[in-house]
């Protein structure tokens, strides 16, 4: 759990630091690009408060599981331009990346189970 909780509260931090890479890889189709990168960031902070109080921690791993698909495009999008790009070491880094959203919305879907 905390590993998740560290992850969304630095990317939460970034979406409103430097949320321009993040403007990068919303899908092409969507509009209003930085709104969903303050969305997205502000709903990641949001899980973390929920995580770290075991009174909302259950559904704070339901909403961080539901984060974690809602963003998936957004990463799809992220390595489908890396892979454009046909940087090697980069496309392999977004290639193993991608993946490793499938345990991290287990893990907020476990907390939901077992809180």
């Amino acid at each position: 759990m905390w590993g998740l909780v560290t992850l969304f509260a630095a990317s939460g931090i970034l979406h409103f630091a430097r949320p321009g890479p993040f403007e990068q890889i919303v899908p092409r189709g969507l509009p209003h690009r930085r709104a969903l990168v303050q969305v997205s960031g502000a709903a990641e902070l949001a899980c973390v408060a929920g995580l770290v109080h075991p009174s909302t921690r259950r559904y704070a791993g339901l909403a961080s599981a539901a984060v974690l698909v809602a963003v998936f495009p957004a990463n799809l999008q992220m390595t489908a331009d890396i892979v454009r790009q046909r940087s090697t070491a980069a496309t392999l880094v977004a290639l193993t990346r991608l993946p490793l959203q499938l345990p991290m919305i287990r893990v907020g879907w476990r907390i939901w189970k077992q809180a």
